[in-house]
C-alpha cells in the first residue's frame, strides 16, 4: 500500500502543478522531444551547464544520452547512471529493493529518499538530490521554466510504465520474419537453428523448475519464462508487408523480432519495427537499411552496402597505380545488385569518375552476359554484382581490364563458382573476418551444429542466426526481469563488445546511435586458380 501511496501522491502533486501552466506544455510528445532530442517546447535548443563551466546544447544536452530512451540508465566503467522513471524516482528505494513486483535494474541506487515534483525540479535545475547531496559534474544543470518542468515530470512518471506486449507471467514471445523472395535454403537453415536453440533453452530452463526463492532481491525474479517463437511469413508485394505485419502483431503480440531472412528488400520490415517500437535484432539480409538515427533495428553489418564502400575505398587508395578512367558495373535487373551498384556510383571517393551500369535481364540468358562484357577497355574497372549462377556462366577467359571486383555477399564468399582463369584476376569485397582468422571462434557454433545434428548448408546464415539467439539469451539473462523493449536494445549495446564468440566477425560493438555491429572488411583475392584459400590485399578496413 505504501508504494501506491507514494505514486498517487506524486501524480496528485504533478497535476496540481500542471494545472497552473499551459496545458499544451504537458504533452508527452513535447516532453519526449525534450528528453530524446534536446528540443524545448518553444522549438529552441535545450541548454545545460556542468560544474566547471562546460556547456551543452541541443542533442548533446538531451537526457537520453545518459539515462537512455528507456529511462532505466546504464553503467559505464565506474560511472553509474540510475533509472529515472517514476517507479524508481518517487518511492523509497530501500522499499523497492524488497518489492518483487518491481523490475530489478542493476544500477539502481538502493538508499535514497523518494523524490517529489519539487525535489525533482531542484535536482534538474541545481544538481541537488532528494537528500540534499550535490550530484557530480556529469549531471548538467538545466534552467527549465515551470511549464517545461511540469511536462518533463509527467513524462518521467509515465516512461516505461506500461506492460510490454509479448511478455506474460511464464512466456516471452518472439517473432522471426521471412519475406516471400527469401532464399528457401537460407530460410530453412535459419529456422532449424532457431527452433533447436529455443527448444534446448526451454528444456534446460523448464525441467520442472520453479522461480528461485531467496531473500536476495538480486535473484528474486522469474528466470523461468519459456520462449515461444512465432514465424511470420510474408506474401505478395513489399508495399503490402507493413499491413501484414501489423495484423500479425495484433494477433500474436511479441516482445521482439529475432533474426529473419529476406531476399531483395527488408525496408518495409525495418520501417514497421521502427513505427511499432519493436526491437528487430540481427536479420539475415543482403541489403540492410542504413538509418543510424533509427533505434529498434540492429544489424550485424552493412553487408553488400559495406562491400560498395570497401571497393570505393580500395580504388581511392590505389589510384596512384591503378587510376581508372571508367567503371563498369554489371548486375541483374531487380536483384540486390541494382541497389549496390547505385551505392557505389554515389560513393564520394569516386566523384568525377565515369561510371556505367549494364543491366542483365531478369531472366538469365548467355546473350545478355556476352553483351554486357563487350567493349571494356584495358584502363577500365569492372564490378560484378552477381550471384553464383551468373558467376559460373562467365566466359572461360576474363576480360582484359585494370581491375575486376566481385561481391562476396552475393557470390557466396570463398565458395564463389568462378571459372578458373577469372579466379586468378578478380578481387572480392569481403565484409567478414578471413576464414583462417575465424576458425577458433567458429569452433563453438560448428560444434553445436554437430551435436544438434544440424547439417551446415548455409554456414554464414546459420552462424549469424545462432549468434543472434545467443546474444538475445545473454542479454535477457542480464536484464533479469526488466522486460522493456527499449531496455533490450540498450542492454545489447552495452553487452555486445564483451562477447568472445562473434562468429564470422572479428569484433562486435554498438555505441548509442550505431546500428551496425561490425564495421569493416577486406579486399581479397584467391591464392590460385583452383584453391578456395583467400589472401588479403588490405588490412581490416573500416571505410
Amino acid at each position: 500500500m505504501r508504494k501506491l501511496y507514494w505514486f498517487a501522491l506524486f501524480l496528485a502533486m504533478t497535476n496540481v502543478q500542471a494545472a497552473d501552466v499551459v496545458a499544451a506544455n504537458s504533452s508527452p510528445t513535447i516532453a519526449a522531444q525534450l528528453y530524446r532530442n534536446g528540443v524545448l517546447p518553444n522549438g529552441g535548443m535545450l541548454q545545460g551547464m556542468r560544474e566547471g563551466g562546460a556547456s551543452l546544447s541541443g542533442e548533446a544536452a538531451a537526457c537520453v544520452n545518459c539515462h537512455r530512451r528507456s529511462g532505466l540508465g546504464t553503467t559505464e566503467g565506474q560511472i553509474v547512471i540510475p533509472p529515472i522513471i517514476g517507479k524508481y524516482l518517487f518511492r523509497p528505494l530501500e522499499k523497492n529493493i524488497h518489492d518483487t513486483s518491481l523490475p530489478h535494474v542493476q544500477n539502481t541506487r538502493i538508499k535514497r529518499s523518494p523524490y517529489t515534483p519539487e525535489t525533482l525540479a531542484r535536482v534538474i535545475r541545481d544538481g541537488v538530490d532528494s537528500d540534499g547531496r550535490t550530484l557530480n559534474y556529469l549531471m548538467p544543470r538545466f534552467n527549465l521554466d515551470d511549464a517545461t518542468m511540469a511536462s518533463l515530470t509527467t513524462y518521467l512518471a509515465d516512461l516505461t510504465s506500461k506492460p510490454e506486449p509479448g511478455v506474460t507471467e511464464d512466456v516471452l514471445h518472439f517473432a522471426t520474419i521471412i519475406t516471400p523472395d527469401a532464399d528457401p535454403v537460407a530460410r530453412d537453415a535459419m529456422l532449424e537453428v532457431m527452433h533447436k536453440f529455443i527448444s534446448d533453452k526451454n528444456e534446460f530452463q523448464h525441467g520442472g523448475a520453479r522461480p528461485i526463492q531467496s531473500n536476495s532481491r538480486a535473484i528474486k525474479y522469474r528466470i523461468k519464462r519459456r520462449w515461444q517463437l512465432h514465424v511470420w511469413k510474408l506474401s505478395g508485394a513489399p508495399k503490402s508487408w507493413q499491413q501484414q505485419l501489423h495484423d500479425k502483431l495484433i494477433a500474436e503480440p511479441v516482445f521482439a523480432v529475432i533474426s529473419g531472412v529476406a531476399g531483395k528488400t527488408w525496408e518495409p520490415v525495418h520501417r514497421f519495427c521502427e513505427q511499432e517500437a519493436l526491437p528487430c535484432l540481427f536479420p539475415n539480409v543482403e541489403l540492410p537499411v542504413v538509418a543510424e538515427k533509427d533505434f529498434y533495428s540492429v544489424y550485424f553489418s552493412r553487408a553488400g552496402l559495406l562491400e560498395a564502400s570497401l571497393i570505393a575505398h580500395h580504388l581511392q587508395e590505389n589510384s596512384s597505380t591503378h587510376k581508372p578512367k571508367h567503371i563498369v558495373q554489371i548486375y541483374r535487373k531487380g536483384d540486390v545488385g541494382e541497389s549496390l551498384a547505385a551505392t557505389l556510383r554515389s560513393a564520394p571517393e569516386l566523384a568525377g569518375l565515369k561510371i556505367s551500369n549494364r543491366e542483365l535481364s531478369a531472366a538469365p540468358n548467355k546473350v545478355d552476359m556476352a553483351k554486357a562484357l563487350m567493349q571494356i577497355g584495358a584502363d577500365d574497372v569492372l564490378v560484378l554484382w552477381l550471384r553464383p549462377a551468373d558467376l559460373a556462366a562467365l566466359p572461360p577467359q576474363p576480360v582484359k581490364t585494370t581491375l575486376i571486383y566481385i561481391s562476396g555477399t552475393l557470390g557466396t564468399l570463398e565458395q564463389a563458382p568462378l571459372p578458373a582463369a577469372w579466379r586468378t584476376v578478380v578481387k572480392m569485397a569481403y565484409p567478414y573476418d578471413l576464414p583462417d582468422k575465424r576458425l577458433v571462434r567458429m569452433n563453438y557454433p560448428l560444434g553445436w551444429f554437430r551435436v544438434s545434428h544440424i547439417a551446415v548448408v548455409k554456414e554464414q546464415v546459420q552462424s549469424d542466426t545462432y549468434l543472434a539467439c545467443g546474444i538475445l539469451a545473454e542479454t535477457l539473462n542480464n536484464m533479469l526481469d526488466s522486460f522493456v523493449r527499449d531496455y533490450l536494445i540498450e542492454r545489447v549495446e552495452v553487452m555486445l563488445s564483451h562477447r568472445l564468440i562473434t562468429g564470422y566477425y572479428p569484433r562486435l560493438s554498438l555505441a548509442p546511435g550505431q546500428r551496425f555491429a561490425s564495421k569493416g572488411g577486406y579486399i581479397v583475392h584467391f591464392s590460385d586458380a583452383q584453391s578456395k584459400k583467400l589472401i588479403a590485399d588490405t588490412d581490416w578496413v573500416i571505410p
